[in-house]
């Protein structure tokens, strides 16, 4: 994948992301401007309202993520074990920030974490 065909996905996903913030925050009469805000205003926003629980908070962190370690030039590698993650599933999940060996022992050490959230 080009870093162009990268930013392209990031935006989409953003852009799809920002719709959610924006239904989640008149659902909830939340005083989030979506607009106008960057990522990290918006992911200090759900921390603000105390959502960082909320589904929408946690993949507005692995937006972030995604952005920033393609501005340094570190996208594709494993936020644990700095390996490259597999092709296939940053094409599934252009935001993913761990091999499928890190994202087995996260999901097995923090299984009680994720199903509280979900």
């Amino acid at each position: 994948m080009s870093r162009s065909h990268i930013r392209l996905e990031l935006a989409e996903q953003e852009t799809i992301l920002r719709k959610e913030v924006n239904a989640l925050s008149q659902s909830k009469s939340l005083s989030i401007n979506v607009g106008e805000s960057s990522l990290s205003d918006l992911i200090d926003a759900f921390t603000a309202h105390k959502l960082n629980a909320h589904p929408l908070f946690h993949r507005l962190m692995k937006l972030d993520a995604a952005n920033c370690q393609l501005d340094l030039g570190l996208y594709g590698l494993c936020a644990d074990c700095e390996a490259e993650i597999d092709l296939r599933r940053l094409q599934a999940d252009p935001t993913e920030q761990r091999c499928s060996t890190c994202a087995e022992q996260y999901k097995h050490e923090h299984g009680v974490e994720l199903r509280l959230n979900h």
